[in-house]
């Protein structure tokens, strides 16, 4: 492969700031409760605050970025919805009818959505860039899914959305996703990642039966054995990936060289993330995580992935759907931090 046209991604990632995390720790024992009593939403505090460089974090301003694309894969029947579907949610995203449309307005998180390529294109749309790289990727079970142009693109077009975040002043970033028949494609990603079998890895999905898993998991491990001289993360993105899910991994490795924290959604975004910390392995310490989703291997790359996630409600719809349901729970981990009085304001004792 010809690097040159991603060597971005081996610019650094930004450093937390110790200084602050260990001053949010400092004033995390100085307030009126036993110590560690409020568990994770200490920890994600104390986090946020590293992350933020400052002692009180805030999550104010949120970006979320769904990536929309279709798959070529979805051709071997890995999918109980037909491919169509991609390009009308991107619509219904476009016109505020999705969960994440709602769940966005809700938390006021400004919502973009990245359309990459669908079979099914609804055309200019509010609220949509249109970052179109191709109708689909190939069927990755007869060919790699993408070019090394194509791949460049992609993960170009998840870079640009964290720089428009940047731009925007956001304190905290989400990816989405949107594609019939990626979770095939997640799925054949992180068992070349975590060296794993489609049998163990392979989930429902939209909603397949147990014969539509089983079939999922026989076309992934006829691709696994089709690209099997792929020799790294990049490659087996190139390979297996989808064209949302290696601009995921570009917006996850672009968001820590900005320094931006992110906030990792499901089963798709978590291969996203794996691949991106096998790139940059500095970039997980920018990564939160919000749900363990009920998608069987989620809970393999989670573990992979050192990740202790906020929720766990029984999710897989993905969207950043799950993400953005963990937003209120950061945002009150951040109002403890910084509206508890000490002990010494409130003139109590301290044990």
């Amino acid at each position: 492969m010809n690097l040159q046209s991603i060597d971005w991604l081996d610019q650094p990632c930004r450093v937390p700031d110790a200084a602050s995390a260990a001053a949010a720790l400092e004033r995390q024992a100085q307030l009126t409760k036993p110590p560690g009593s409020l568990g994770a939403l200490e920890t994600a505090a104390v986090r946020l605050a590293a992350l933020q460089g400052v002692l009180k974090p805030s999550l104010e301003r949120i970006r979320i970025s769904v990536f929309a694309a279709d798959h070529g894969i979805a051709a071997e029947g890995v999918s109980a919805f037909p491919q169509e579907v991609t390009g009308a949610m991107v619509a219904n995203f476009a016109h505020g009818g999705a969960a994440i449309s709602v769940l966005a307005r809700e938390l006021g998180a400004e919502l973009e959505v990245v359309q990459l390529g669908t079979v099914n294109d609804p055309g200019a749309l509010p609220g949509v860039r249109r970052a179109w790289i191709a109708a689909q990727t190939a069927n990755f079970a007869q060919a790699p899914a993408m070019t090394p142009e194509q791949l460049a693109l992609a993960l170009r077009a998840g870079a640009d959305s964290v720089r428009l975040a940047a731009q925007a002043g956001a304190q905290l970033f989400i990816g989405g996703e949107m594609g019939i028949g990626n979770t095939t494609s997640a799925t054949a990603l992180a068992c070349a990642l975590l060296d794993a079998s489609p049998d163990v890895l392979a989930g429902a999905g939209t909603g397949l039966d147990s014969a539509g898993v089983a079939r999922k998991a026989a076309v992934a491990r006829r691709a696994l054995e089709l690209h099997r001289d792929a020799d790294s993360p990049l490659d087996w993105l190139r390979c297996v990936g989808g064209f949302e899910i290696a601009a995921l991994t570009g917006a996850y490795v672009a968001a820590a060289q900005h320094g931006i924290p992110v906030l990792v959604d499901g089963f798709i975004t978590s291969a996203a993330a794996l691949a991106a910390v096998r790139l940059q392995p500095g970039c997980r310490d920018w990564m939160l995580f919000a749900h363990r989703s009920q998608e069987r291997g989620h809970a393999c790359l989670l573990d992979a992935l050192q990740a202790e996630p906020l929720l766990d409600l029984g999710l897989r719809l993905g969207e950043a759907s799950g993400a953005a349901v963990a937003v209120p729970l950061l945002r009150l981990a951040c109002a403890l931090h910084a509206g508890m009085a000490t002990f010494a304001e409130a003139g109590v004792a301290a044990a």
